[in-house]
């Protein structure tokens, strides 16, 4: 499972062993003032959408990058029965590579508040 540590002015998230083969990295990191949005949610694979590269098991987990013909390039980590952590990003000051961050961590309404907070905090 992905774990997500916010420090001050930087989330960064970082990808079990076999999470790192599908997502194609070992850590995504990104400034707070990239979020537009946190969002604990009660099922994150439910968000996961589009075309894919990753790993796709229906109705049991989602690995990798979703949205790859249009719609919203997704960074996804989510498994059934999880809840999670969504984050819709300023697609350009997150790096460039992604619209929004899917990932499964019980801790997601905590992160939600935390990365709202600390928004808050730079704007």
């Amino acid at each position: 499972m992905a774990t997500v540590t916010v420090t001050g002015d930087l989330i960064d998230i970082r990808f079990s062993g076999w999470e790192r083969l599908w997502t194609g990295r070992e850590r995504f990191a990104l400034p707070t003032g990239a979020v537009r949005h946190a969002a604990g949610v009660p099922d994150p694979l439910r968000l996961a959408r589009g075309a894919r590269r990753g790993y796709a098991v229906s109705g049991f987990a989602k690995i990798g990058v979703w949205g790859l013909f249009g719609g919203p390039r997704q960074l996804v980590a989510a498994r059934r029965g999880e809840p999670g952590l969504h984050l819709v990003l300023d697609r350009a000051a997150a790096g460039g590579e992604f619209d929004e961050v899917v990932l499964s961590t019980p801790a997601g309404p905590a992160l939600a508040e935390a990365i709202g907070r600390a928004t808050a905090a730079g704007a």
